[in-house]
């Protein structure tokens, strides 16, 4: 019943943008009063669901958690278990907040790593590149999206897509983040 709840609710913050107010919520869920409303509001803030900040309450992260059901192969198919749990994609793909952004890709350079036009990748500033990460870099005064590879003591720049050469620096190769995942949408 609590999941159904926080369902409808979850439903009105997707279309307004916002919790309902306590009339809204008696109202939505078809309870009687107002106090069984708070009720269930106070339940969710022990849950983590829903913070209370200068008495103002508002959704955390784990308001927006999505079940895990489990795996999928993408090869031959098998029985399917459901081991339900809950992830929100914030605190899979992001680590620390402060250091991390998002950038809408342009171009086909890195489609044989999965990277295409219009998806948006996680970029992490904080984290150290290796030889192989996918990096966020400044070329020679110029930003692009490439595998950071090493040779010896040089470091340049390798497409994933044969079409485009390596970009060895001609001046200088700052690295401002590495990709910590990629975020596609494939319907509207």
């Amino acid at each position: 019943m609590k999941e159904k709840y926080l369902d409808q609710i979850k439903k009105f913050y997707g279309k307004f943008r916002r919790l309902p107010t306590y009339s809204e919520m008696a109202k939505l869920l078809g309870f009687s009063s107002r106090n069984s409303a708070f009720r269930i509001m106070q339940k969710w803030i022990s849950y983590g669901l829903v913070q209370k900040i200068n008495n103002k309450i508002s959704p955390t992260s784990q308001f927006f958690a999505l079940p895990l059901y489990g795996l999928v192969k993408a090869g031959y198919p098998i029985m399917a278990e459901e081991n339900k749990e809950y992830l929100t994609i914030d605190e899979y793909l992001i680590g620390d907040p402060t250091s991390t952004f998002l950038l809408k890709v342009s171009g086909d350079s890195m489609i044989n790593a999965g990277i295409f036009e219009g998806d948006i990748v996680v970029i992490d500033n904080k984290k150290e590149a290796k030889d192989g990460d996918i990096v966020l870099a400044e070329v020679d005064r110029e930003w692009t999206l490439k595998f950071l590879k090493r040779d010896k003591k040089l470091s340049f720049l390798r497409a994933a897509n044969e079409k485009y050469p390596d970009i060895h620096p001609r001046e200088e190769l700052k690295i401002r983040g590495i990709v910590k995942g990629v975020v596609r949408k494939f319907h509207s």
